[in-house]
């Protein structure tokens, strides 16, 4: 895998989720790290207000909106790498307001890339999602599959896609695809099914509120969703280029609950809260990749196993409530 010790590169939607892992990760590889963060009247930067000291001070921090023309030209000046990850992602959101998914995920999307192609010399990493499949037509899903948005999010995440690679074919910008499946760990959003689930167990619920449980996902941890990201970005493919990320592995949510029960010795039972079920026309019920591509393409391979990322994500949500008892997660 290529170094990217030294390197100048920037992470857009670096205050979320993975975001924030990946700017840590970029950190210990030496490389050096532009964050766009979108503005806020707090002006907090989200997750990285949470990082160290002895990293904070080597991040160069920027608030803005992508969005906004302006902002991301002047986040991507100088940048030899872009991890482009800002978007709206809360998928029962975008059925409330659609537009809001096109202005952030298309027109921000856009917005890079135009530029990308200004500015030349730049290789644009640009974040999908395996809900582009919708329910798949087989599994496992290759990166061939045809794509289908079943909700406002999957098609707002496709056209920022297709953009991508209407830029590479028609301007030579040099954007590739990253496309992880089901990404979970610490920091992830308590609305996500894990953070639910485990949420609810912590608080010594009895019953724990879930929608469906037959929807299968392939879970990835976050660490190895990073690892993905740092390799795409240095990986010697044709512009264009789509991988995914996906541990080859599902589990429905009753399994999954199951496993999340064992890791924190939940006796807790599943109670269906009908507010959290997807409309059936936008259920996606089967997410599962086959990871042939990646480990061939980009050597890579997921390494932490389901039910240690659990423990970890356990671990991390009790020491967030209290910290004495986070020994209970140590194995």
């Amino acid at each position: 895998m290529a170094d990217l010790t030294g390197r100048r590169v920037l992470v857009t939607g670096a205050d979320g989720f993975i975001g924030s892992h990946l700017v840590e990760r970029l950190l210990h590889e030496g490389a050096r790290v532009r964050a766009l963060c979108v503005y806020n009247s707090n002006g907090s930067y989200g997750w990285l207000d949470d990082l160290p000291d002895h990293l904070a001070d080597r991040v160069e921090i920027r608030l803005g909106d992508i969005r906004d023309v302006r902002s991301v030209r002047e986040a991507m000046d100088d940048v030899e790498v872009v991890f482009h990850l800002a978007a709206l992602i809360a998928i029962p959101y975008s059925y409330q307001a659609p537009a809001s998914f096109v202005d952030t995920n298309i027109v921000g999307t856009l917005n890079v890339l135009e530029a990308a192609r200004d500015m030349g010399g730049v290789r644009v990493v640009n974040t999908s999602t395996s809900e582009v499949y919708g329910t798949p037509e087989s599994v496992p899903i290759r990166e061939t599959h045809p794509l289908q948005g079943q909700s406002p999010y999957a098609a707002s995440k496709i056209a920022a896609d297709q953009l991508s690679v209407a830029y590479a074919c028609s301007f030579h910008v040099d954007v590739v695809i990253l496309r992880p499946f089901n990404t979970f760990g610490p920091r992830q959003s308590a609305r996500a099914v894990i953070p639910t689930i485990l949420g609810q167990l912590l608080a010594n619920q009895s019953s724990v509120s879930l929608g469906s449980l037959y929807p299968r996902r392939d879970f990835t941890y976050v660490t190895d969703t990073v690892d993905g990201f740092v390799r795409m970005a240095t990986a010697d493919l044709p512009a264009g280029s789509m991988v995914q990320l996906g541990t080859g592995r599902s589990v429905s949510i009753g399994e999954l609950f199951a496993v999340c029960c064992a890791v924190t010795g939940s006796g807790a039972e599943v109670v269906t809260d009908d507010a959290r079920i997807r409309p059936e026309a936008g259920e996606v019920h089967v997410l599962l990749s086959d990871p042939a591509r990646a480990k061939e393409i980009l050597g890579w391979e997921p390494r932490v196993e389901l039910d240690e990322g659990l423990l970890r994500t356990a671990k991390w949500l009790h020491e967030r409530v209290d910290p004495r008892r986070a020994s209970r997660y140590q194995r």
